[in-house]
Protein backbone atom coordinates (compact mmCIF):
# COMPACT_ATOMS: atom_id res chain seq x y z
CA UNK A 1 0.00 0.00 0.00
CA UNK A 2 1.38 3.78 -0.92
CA UNK A 3 0.88 6.91 0.01
CA UNK A 4 -2.27 7.69 -2.45
CA UNK A 5 -3.81 4.09 -1.64
CA UNK A 6 -4.12 4.39 2.05
CA UNK A 7 -4.97 7.70 1.88
CA UNK A 8 -8.22 6.45 -0.38
CA UNK A 9 -8.51 3.75 2.77
CA UNK A 10 -8.50 6.01 5.00
CA UNK A 11 -11.54 8.49 3.91
CA UNK A 12 -13.64 5.56 3.28
CA UNK A 13 -12.71 4.37 6.80
CA UNK A 14 -13.20 8.03 8.48
CA UNK A 15 -16.63 7.72 6.85
CA UNK A 16 -17.46 4.25 7.95
CA UNK A 17 -16.50 5.03 11.45
CA UNK A 18 -19.12 8.69 11.11
CA UNK A 19 -21.65 6.37 10.42
CA UNK A 20 -20.90 4.04 13.45
CA UNK A 21 -20.90 6.55 15.02
CA UNK A 22 -24.03 8.01 14.52
CA UNK A 23 -25.69 4.68 14.77
CA UNK A 24 -23.97 2.76 16.99
CA UNK A 25 -22.50 6.15 19.08
CA UNK A 26 -19.19 4.37 18.73
CA UNK A 27 -17.84 7.53 21.18
CA UNK A 28 -15.87 10.63 20.24
CA UNK A 29 -12.71 8.90 21.54
CA UNK A 30 -12.62 6.81 18.57
CA UNK A 31 -11.54 10.05 16.42
CA UNK A 32 -8.09 9.79 18.44
CA UNK A 33 -8.07 6.08 17.53
CA UNK A 34 -8.26 7.28 14.28
CA UNK A 35 -6.08 10.10 14.32
CA UNK A 36 -3.44 7.70 16.06
CA UNK A 37 -3.55 5.04 13.50
CA UNK A 38 -3.23 7.97 10.31
CA UNK A 39 0.24 9.56 12.08
CA UNK A 40 1.36 6.04 13.14
CA UNK A 41 1.23 4.98 9.06
CA UNK A 42 2.38 8.01 8.02
CA UNK A 43 6.09 7.67 10.45
CA UNK A 44 6.53 4.38 8.99
CA UNK A 45 5.85 5.20 5.68
CA UNK A 46 8.23 7.80 5.92
CA UNK A 47 11.16 6.10 7.81
CA UNK A 48 10.91 2.53 6.59
CA UNK A 49 11.91 3.24 2.99
CA UNK A 50 11.44 -0.44 2.26
CA UNK A 51 7.79 0.18 2.18
CA UNK A 52 8.20 2.03 -0.83
CA UNK A 53 5.72 3.86 0.69
CA UNK A 54 5.56 7.50 -0.53
CA UNK A 55 8.42 7.06 -2.96
CA UNK A 56 9.10 3.70 -5.04
CA UNK A 57 12.85 3.01 -3.95
CA UNK A 58 15.23 0.28 -5.14
CA UNK A 59 15.81 -1.70 -1.95
CA UNK A 60 16.79 -5.04 -3.79
CA UNK A 61 17.93 -7.39 -6.69
CA UNK A 62 15.05 -9.65 -7.58
CA UNK A 63 17.54 -12.70 -8.34
CA UNK A 64 18.26 -16.56 -6.94
CA UNK A 65 21.44 -15.83 -7.29
CA UNK A 66 24.05 -15.59 -4.75
CA UNK A 67 25.08 -11.97 -5.21
CA UNK A 68 25.01 -9.11 -3.00
CA UNK A 69 25.70 -5.23 -3.59
CA UNK A 70 27.71 -3.25 -0.50
CA UNK A 71 26.89 0.45 -0.22
CA UNK A 72 28.39 3.05 1.77
CA UNK A 73 27.03 6.45 2.80
CA UNK A 74 27.74 9.48 4.66
CA UNK A 75 31.51 10.07 3.04
CA UNK A 76 34.28 10.85 2.10
CA UNK A 77 35.56 11.37 5.35
CA UNK A 78 39.46 11.96 5.65
CA UNK A 79 40.89 8.75 7.20
CA UNK A 80 38.00 6.12 7.22
CA UNK A 81 36.77 6.42 3.94
CA UNK A 82 40.78 5.63 2.53
CA UNK A 83 40.81 2.73 4.88
CA UNK A 84 37.28 1.20 3.33
CA UNK A 85 39.11 1.74 -0.07
CA UNK A 86 42.67 0.41 0.74
CA UNK A 87 40.23 -2.69 2.17
CA UNK A 88 38.08 -3.27 -1.24
CA UNK A 89 41.09 -2.96 -3.32
CA UNK A 90 42.98 -5.81 -1.40
CA UNK A 91 39.99 -7.52 -1.69
CA UNK A 92 39.22 -6.68 -5.11
CA UNK A 93 35.79 -5.84 -4.24
CA UNK A 94 33.41 -3.20 -5.99
CA UNK A 95 31.04 -0.69 -4.33
CA UNK A 96 28.47 2.03 -4.20
CA UNK A 97 29.59 5.30 -2.04
CA UNK A 98 26.26 7.52 -1.54
CA UNK A 99 28.63 10.99 -1.13
CA UNK A 100 27.37 14.05 0.33
CA UNK A 101 27.95 16.83 -1.50
CA UNK A 102 29.97 19.16 0.78
CA UNK A 103 32.51 16.63 1.94
CA UNK A 104 32.68 15.62 -2.06
CA UNK A 105 33.34 19.51 -2.28
CA UNK A 106 35.65 19.74 0.84
CA UNK A 107 37.81 16.17 -0.51
CA UNK A 108 37.97 16.54 -3.92
CA UNK A 109 40.79 13.80 -4.48
CA UNK A 110 39.14 11.33 -2.14
CA UNK A 111 36.59 11.95 -3.89
CA UNK A 112 38.41 11.56 -7.37
CA UNK A 113 40.12 7.83 -6.00
CA UNK A 114 36.98 6.35 -4.94
CA UNK A 115 35.53 6.86 -8.82
CA UNK A 116 39.00 6.42 -10.03
CA UNK A 117 39.37 2.92 -8.50
CA UNK A 118 35.62 1.09 -10.09
CA UNK A 119 33.31 2.26 -7.74
CA UNK A 120 29.83 4.26 -8.27
CA UNK A 121 29.12 7.22 -6.92
CA UNK A 122 25.22 7.79 -5.87
CA UNK A 123 24.35 11.30 -4.67
CA UNK A 124 23.10 11.47 -1.00
CA UNK A 125 22.03 15.17 -0.71
CA UNK A 126 24.81 18.37 -0.38
CA UNK A 127 23.89 19.07 3.20
CA UNK A 128 22.61 16.24 4.88
CA UNK A 129 21.31 18.54 6.96
CA UNK A 130 19.29 16.95 10.62
CA UNK A 131 16.47 18.62 8.90
CA UNK A 132 16.46 17.70 5.45
CA UNK A 133 13.42 15.52 5.47
CA UNK A 134 11.51 18.76 6.49
CA UNK A 135 12.59 21.12 3.36
CA UNK A 136 10.05 21.69 0.45
CA UNK A 137 10.80 19.83 -2.54
CA UNK A 138 12.42 22.88 -4.48
CA UNK A 139 14.86 22.90 -1.93
CA UNK A 140 15.68 19.29 -1.74
CA UNK A 141 16.22 19.46 -5.48
CA UNK A 142 18.35 22.25 -5.87
CA UNK A 143 20.43 20.06 -2.99
CA UNK A 144 20.41 16.76 -5.52
CA UNK A 145 21.84 18.72 -8.36
CA UNK A 146 24.22 21.03 -6.35
CA UNK A 147 25.80 17.40 -5.48
CA UNK A 148 25.81 15.87 -8.54
CA UNK A 149 27.26 18.83 -10.24
CA UNK A 150 30.28 18.79 -7.55
CA UNK A 151 30.73 15.16 -8.60
CA UNK A 152 30.51 15.95 -12.03
CA UNK A 153 33.09 18.58 -12.26
CA UNK A 154 35.62 16.18 -9.45
CA UNK A 155 35.00 13.22 -11.96
CA UNK A 156 33.13 13.94 -14.93
CA UNK A 157 30.19 12.14 -13.93
CA UNK A 158 26.56 13.65 -13.17
CA UNK A 159 25.76 10.16 -10.61
CA UNK A 160 21.55 9.63 -10.68
CA UNK A 161 21.34 7.17 -8.08
CA UNK A 162 20.41 9.18 -5.14
CA UNK A 163 19.88 7.72 -1.14
CA UNK A 164 17.79 9.82 0.76
CA UNK A 165 19.17 11.40 4.09
CA UNK A 166 18.30 9.06 6.88
CA UNK A 167 16.49 7.05 4.70
CA UNK A 168 13.48 9.10 5.17
CA UNK A 169 10.93 10.24 2.58
CA UNK A 170 8.17 12.35 1.80
CA UNK A 171 5.97 13.70 -0.24
CA UNK A 172 8.47 16.66 -1.44
CA UNK A 173 11.27 14.40 -1.42
CA UNK A 174 9.38 12.32 -4.25
CA UNK A 175 8.39 15.79 -6.21
CA UNK A 176 12.08 16.31 -6.08
CA UNK A 177 13.56 12.91 -7.09
CA UNK A 178 10.85 12.41 -10.27
CA UNK A 179 11.55 16.30 -11.14
CA UNK A 180 15.60 15.60 -11.35
CA UNK A 181 15.52 12.03 -13.20
CA UNK A 182 16.92 10.63 -9.76
CA UNK A 183 16.62 7.17 -8.94
CA UNK A 184 16.07 6.31 -5.35
CA UNK A 185 18.38 3.24 -3.37
CA UNK A 186 17.25 1.90 -0.63
CA UNK A 187 18.35 -1.54 1.06
CA UNK A 188 17.64 -4.75 1.88
CA UNK A 189 19.95 -5.41 5.18
CA UNK A 190 20.60 -2.28 7.34
CA UNK A 191 23.95 -3.06 9.77
CA UNK A 192 23.08 -0.37 12.27
CA UNK A 193 26.92 -0.32 12.20
CA UNK A 194 26.10 3.85 13.34
CA UNK A 195 24.35 2.37 16.63
CA UNK A 196 26.38 -1.20 17.52
CA UNK A 197 29.69 -0.68 19.06
CA UNK A 198 30.38 -4.80 19.29
CA UNK A 199 31.84 -5.97 16.16
CA UNK A 200 31.20 -9.42 16.71
CA UNK A 201 27.39 -8.81 17.19
CA UNK A 202 27.95 -6.26 13.82
CA UNK A 203 29.05 -8.96 11.73
CA UNK A 204 26.60 -11.14 13.03
CA UNK A 205 23.79 -8.98 12.60
CA UNK A 206 25.08 -8.35 8.89
CA UNK A 207 25.54 -11.99 7.65
CA UNK A 208 22.31 -13.58 9.57
CA UNK A 209 20.02 -10.97 6.96
CA UNK A 210 22.31 -12.10 3.92
CA UNK A 211 19.83 -13.01 1.13
CA UNK A 212 20.37 -13.29 -2.89
CA UNK A 213 20.29 -10.03 -4.64
CA UNK A 214 20.76 -7.68 -1.15
CA UNK A 215 21.77 -4.22 -0.78
CA UNK A 216 23.99 -3.62 2.39
CA UNK A 217 23.97 -0.28 4.11
CA UNK A 218 27.34 0.38 5.78
CA UNK A 219 29.07 3.76 6.51
CA UNK A 220 32.45 4.72 5.23
CA UNK A 221 32.69 7.43 8.15
CA UNK A 222 32.37 4.65 11.02
CA UNK A 223 35.98 3.62 12.59
CA UNK A 224 34.34 -0.23 13.60
CA UNK A 225 33.12 -0.47 9.87
CA UNK A 226 36.68 0.39 8.09
CA UNK A 227 38.25 -2.22 10.81
CA UNK A 228 35.44 -5.66 10.22
CA UNK A 229 35.07 -4.53 6.51
CA UNK A 230 38.18 -7.11 5.30
CA UNK A 231 36.80 -10.27 7.71
CA UNK A 232 33.16 -9.32 6.79
CA UNK A 233 33.76 -9.63 2.80
CA UNK A 234 35.62 -12.88 3.45
CA UNK A 235 33.04 -14.24 5.57
CA UNK A 236 30.04 -13.24 2.70
CA UNK A 237 32.29 -14.93 0.31
CA UNK A 238 32.69 -17.96 2.56
CA UNK A 239 28.75 -18.20 2.55
CA UNK A 240 29.09 -18.56 -1.05
CA UNK A 241 28.08 -15.08 -1.75
CA UNK A 242 30.01 -12.79 -4.77
CA UNK A 243 30.38 -9.28 -4.31
CA UNK A 244 29.53 -6.72 -7.19
CA UNK A 245 28.53 -3.57 -7.83
CA UNK A 246 25.06 -3.05 -8.13
CA UNK A 247 25.33 -1.09 -11.91
CA UNK A 248 26.71 -4.52 -12.73
CA UNK A 249 23.68 -6.88 -10.80
CA UNK A 250 21.10 -4.88 -12.68
CA UNK A 251 20.32 -2.87 -15.30
CA UNK A 252 20.49 0.47 -13.47
CA UNK A 253 22.17 3.47 -15.57
CA UNK A 254 24.53 4.87 -12.57
CA UNK A 255 25.08 8.12 -14.26
CA UNK A 256 23.67 10.62 -16.95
Amino acid sequence: MNHRSFNIFFILLILAWIWADSHLHAGTAAYGLLLFIYVSVLYCGSYFIRLNFFLRSFNRVQTNEKIVALSFDDGPVEGNTGLVLDVLKEQKAEALFFCIGKKMEADKSLTRRIFNEGHLIGNHSYSHAPFFPLFGSHKMLEELNRTSRICQEITGVFPRLFRPPYGVTTPNLKKAVLRGSFLSIGWSVRSYDTIIRDPVKLKKRILSRLKPGAILLLHDRMEITASLLPDLISSIRSKGYEIRRLDKMTNLNPYV
